[in-house]
């Protein structure tokens, strides 16, 4: 009788109560699969159930109260791990409410998979949205970038300052309108590792935009977008390659086709070279197999490779520097800088992806010179080389096998430390162990961290490696201190307000779907008004003035594109 009158009571006052009380529990939006761990955070309660409309399905304990080590606040931990029934549920704490709906079933997160691929499609440069594949955000093309200038700080004997080339295509880089050769080699170096490791599952992957039904997977596809911009942006006298395409200043918030200012590539730089080589070297591999589909393209990316090693060699350390441009060139520029201050990662990444390719020696420089296996990100690339080289052990000469042992032991030790106390966290998750998770750009570091424990779990099939890559993205998906799911468009509580020129200038009340907003960045150097505090965890806002939380990026999308994906491939690993 007490049961029943608790449940009347519940459900008579659920209405009143539940939209201000799903702040209190934080959980994955989407949801899980059956037969992986599930699990939710709740500011306060000591018992939960999960509920099907009025149907109470499962009940549960919450662990021992547990304190953030930011803000020192006091959580519970419900695990309903052993629920695997498919449906659509809410998790119920009697004392506070109900969390947000999320599903249980196979292929949960196949949806926004598919949605942080075609993230890269809705930001096409110089071409047309249609609304058979665009929908409501369907626009004109902007920037042709068949007018491109040479800017002064790019000048050489064959192309002098002022001359006109055509580099179309690609994709916005981020929130700008402009296109950068180094964040585009960490992006699309990271989409075509996601094909060399699950190239099965993403043979099968469909996705919605205009080459679908072509005979190249549809990740490949949009990677050709960028890769075939890429190749624009070599100088094919001297194989050097231009660090940037962009305007002098930024855009306004206004729509691509409204832009109409002079657009220029800037000096050329190692950094953006060696990139590019990786990039090139790469794809050399994996389009290989397209052959027919694609005549020429993996021999001519194989031949760029070596035009651009062969720039890099004679010009070893070309930094980027855009104030020292600026007090030599006119006009000055403004935009994005991605001035890198130390190369020999890229060095590493380049030899790497060469190395693989060619197996010509070379290519093999010392590719352990730091005892450490960072993750990656746009200015520190080596680990994508480690990558490569562990994923290819096999198919490498024997006079590699020595160092390559030694980059894997590296990585499954780095893969170790992420797992070896994240789950006696308030959160449970891998992400937000340490302060310094809590980057510019940090919901990419829980993406990459999801990355390195997924490659050594293909070195070595140890479940916790799988889990705690799993709970990377329930943080991304909901399970963090902010309670957004960082990915526009899913979930209950997504970014409405990231900063993306063409989501605030296209007149549609919701922002193009499958981005992933930066996430908390307690630097706030946007100066946004209206972020809660500064505490790591809970430094982001959901306005577009805020840059430093709430941009979005192609180097971001890339690795939770890839962590989504494999997931979804993995799936059936999980017992």
């Amino acid at each position: 009788m007490k049961r029943l009158f608790f449940l009347f009571v519940f459900f008579c006052s659920y209405s009143g109560f539940a939209q201000s009380a799903s702040e209190s529990i934080q959980l994955n939006q989407v949801g899980f699969y059956p037969n992986a761990l599930k699990r939710a955070v709740i500011m306060k309660g000591s018992s939960f159930v999960i509920v099907s409309g009025k149907d109470t399905v499962f009940r549960g304990k919450t662990e021992a109260a547990r304190i953030n080590l930011y803000s020192k606040k006091e959580s519970h931990l419900a695990d309903f791990s052993a629920f695997k029934k498919p449906g659509t549920y809410q998790l119920v704490v009697p004392e506070i409410g109900a969390s947000y709906p999320f599903k249980i079933q196979p292929n949960v997160h196949l949806p926004i998979a598919k949605a942080g691929v075609k993230m890269f499609y809705y930001n096409r440069v110089s071409t047309a949205l249609s609304k058979p594949f665009a929908g409501k955000w369907a626009r004109p093309a902007g920037h042709s970038d068949t007018k491109v200038i040479v800017h002064p700080s790019a000048a050489s004997k064959e192309r002098p300052a002022g001359t006109v080339i055509s580099s179309p295509g690609g994709w916005y880089d981020a929130g700008d309108y402009n296109k950068y050769i180094v964040n585009s080699g960490i992006t699309v170096g990271t989409l075509l590792s996601l094909y060399e490791d699950y190239p099965a599952y993403v043979r099968k992957l469909v996705i919605d935009i205009p080459e679908k039904t072509n005979a190249i997977p549809d990740l490949l596809d949009e990677v050709l977008v960028n890769l075939r911009w890429m190749l624009t942006m070599q100088d094919p006298h001297d194989g050097g390659v231009y660090h940037k395409l962009t305007n002098a200043k930024f855009d306004g918030m206004i729509m691509p086709h409204e832009a109409k200012t002079v657009r220029y590539v800037v000096q050329k730089s190692t950094a953006a070279t060696l990139d590019f080589a990786a990039v090139m070297a790469q794809a050399a591999r994996v389009f290989k197999p397209f052959s027919r589909e694609l005549p020429g393209l993996s021999d001519s990316c194989r031949v760029r490779a070596v035009q651009a090693w062969n720039w890099a060699k004679e010009h070893p350390k070309v930094l980027y520097e855009q104030e020292e441009i600026n007090r030599n060139f006119d006009p000055d520029i403004s935009t994005g800088t991605y001035g890198d201050r130390q190369v020999s990662d890229e060095w590493i990444w380049a030899s790497a992806e060469l190395y693989a390719l060619t197996k010509d020696k070379q290519y093999r420089l010392a590719w352990i010179p730091e005892p450490n296996a960072p993750l990656p990100s746009w200015n520190q690339v080596r680990t994508l080389g480690y990558y490569t080289l562990t994923r290819l052990q096999t198919q490498l000469p024997e006079a590699a096998q020595t160092e390559v042992n030694g980059i894997r032991n590296l990585l499954l030790k780095a893969a170790d430390d992420l797992i070896a106390n994240y789950s006696s966290g308030d959160y449970a998750t891998v992400m937000g162990q340490t302060a310094k998770d809590f980057s510019w750009g940090s919901s990419s570091v829980a993406a990459n961290q999801g990355i390195a424990l997924l490659h050594a779990y293909r070195l070595r099939p140890k479940k916790e490696y799988l889990e705690g890559a799993l709970s990377n993205l329930d943080y991304l998906l909901g399970r963090n201190a902010t309670g957004y799911c960082f990915l526009t468009g899913a979930g209950s509580k997504s970014p409405l307000h990231p900063h993306h020129r063409l989501s605030e200038a296209d007149g549609v009340p919701e922002p193009v779907p499958g981005m992933l907003s930066g996430g908390p960045n307690p630097g706030q150097q946007d100066k946004c008004p209206t972020y809660p505090n500064q505490l790591p965890n809970e430094s982001f806002t959901d306005e577009v003035c805020s840059y430093a939380s709430n941009e979005i990026a192609i180097n971001w999308n890339a690795p939770f594109v890839y962590l989504a994906v494999a997931m979804e491939a993995l799936q059936g690993k999980f017992h």
